[in-house]
């Protein structure tokens, strides 16, 4: 049997390249190695997306993006967060045996606390219904960046707890792996840091024609000549064009920038060119999918009642562990 794979997406703004290659097409790559459970994290994002409209949107345009880019349902459980109840249930139940000093531990509170003292509640309870994401569908792997590593670990520490609690020898819980997506961190925005919505400098994953030439024509270069030979190493140009090319076209390219004769200018129309020819068949997708909206809420409707039934069988068995199951 294949191993289960499950991550979440929060439907929050427009998706770009650092997200695609960060992570979008790793679920690509790993449909058919696991039984993926992809499900799409509305009540997550209400921790900062408080606004009706916004939301609903923001679900089907992940649904849009993910089935764009060429995720397969019937490989893979897309659905979302709050057509599976059980798993609030579960954070319930978590909630108890967990310490708030422990939960202060967290990176994303620290980071909020830092930021702003009126935190919510659901930002400081974040890792616990994410554990319970995790958990709740027997996950064995979950693809994170090295930065949310912490995410899995407080699910592995609640699995552990539980089951030392109310598991009478029995581990209820599976322990889940991280899996570590290296990538996410080095895909680089248009001004060389980390790409990024709150940096503001994304390529958006679905852009129009002339949003990636606006996006490609604001990225900074040095003073160079036309003539002049680059060290592609150092051309933020180069770092992005390089995520769309390989073999013998990528090694073509590089040879340009070190031999001379490639100014910045058409080094960025290159880019451009290539942008557009990798985005415009996904955006294609994109709208044609758009038009027939029933069949992805359809859908989304399927994969919760897979993710659902799943999610009854396993609170059946917690229940009966923690004793609310009346015999």
């Amino acid at each position: 049997m294949k191993k289960i794979l499950l991550s979440g997406v929060k439907p929050t703004g427009r998706v770009h390249l650092g997200n695609y290659f960060g992570a979008m097409k790793q679920f690509l790559d790993l449909q058919d190695k696991f039984e993926s459970y992809i499900f799409i994290a509305d009540y997550h994002a209400m921790t900062t997306v408080q606004n009706r409209e916004e939301l609903s949107q923001g679900i089907i345009d992940v649904a849009l993006d993910y089935l764009a880019i060429g995720l397969d349902p019937k490989k893979v459980c897309l659905f979302k967060q709050s057509d599976i109840p059980e798993v609030h249930e579960l954070t319930w139940i978590f909630n108890c045996i967990t310490t708030v000093p422990y939960l202060m531990r967290a990176h994303a509170f620290k980071d909020a606390e830092a930021k702003n003292k009126e935190i919510n509640v659901g930002i400081f309870d974040y890792p616990i219904l994410m554990a319970s994401d995790i958990l709740m569908q027997d996950a064995d792997v979950v693809p994170v960046g090295q930065d949310q590593k912490q995410h899995v670990e407080y699910a592995r520490d609640t699995a552990q707890k539980f089951n030392r609690i109310f598991g009478k020898g029995e581990d209820v819980f599976k322990m889940p792996e991280p899996f570590i997506l290296k990538e996410v961190e080095t895909i680089p925005g248009t001004d060389g840091k980390k790409m990024s919505k709150s940096n503001g400098n994304v390529i958006p994953l679905f852009a129009t024609s002339e949003e990636i030439k606006k996006a490609v024509m604001s990225i900074p270069t040095d003073s160079k000549g036309v003539d002049e030979p680059k060290n592609p190493s150092e051309s933020l140009i180069f770092a992005i064009h390089k995520l769309l090319l390989e073999g013998p076209k990528l090694a073509d390219l590089r040879t340009k920038y070190e031999k001379g004769g490639l100014g910045y200018k058409q080094a960025k129309e290159l880019l451009i060119a290539d942008l557009e020819a990798f985005i415009a068949p996904l955006r294609a997708k994109r709208d044609a999918l758009a038009r027939d909206l029933s069949a992805v809420k359809e859908i989304l409707k399927k994969g919760g009642e897979k993710a659902r039934s799943r999610a009854s069988a396993k609170m059946n068995v917690v229940r009966e562990k923690v004793g609310v199951e009346v015999k």
